[in-house]
């Protein structure tokens, strides 16, 4: 009388290969923001306002939140 009990997963394959993809790209944002900084406290560096930094990373990171939003909302592929 042993009842077999399939364990069902949160997400489908395919959801959790779009979230780490996600994460990747948050991941990869956060890279790129680092730096920018002098070992001198008295020398001014531009280096900061970088389109890099200001535009570029911030947009990868708010992209990167987009895909795990996606990756929670997509449907699950059927077998």
């Amino acid at each position: 009388m042993e009842k077999e009990t399939k364990q069902n997963l949160l997400f489908s394959a395919y959801q959790y290969k779009i979230l780490i993809g996600g994460i990747v790209a948050i991941a990869l944002g956060f890279i790129l923001m680092i730096g920018g900084g002098s070992d001198n406290p008295e020398v001014y560096s531009d280096a900061i306002f970088s389109f890099r930094r200001i535009h570029l990373a911030p947009t990868i990171v708010l992209l990167g939140f987009a895909i795990c939003v996606y990756s929670i909302f997509a449907k699950q592929k059927v077998k």
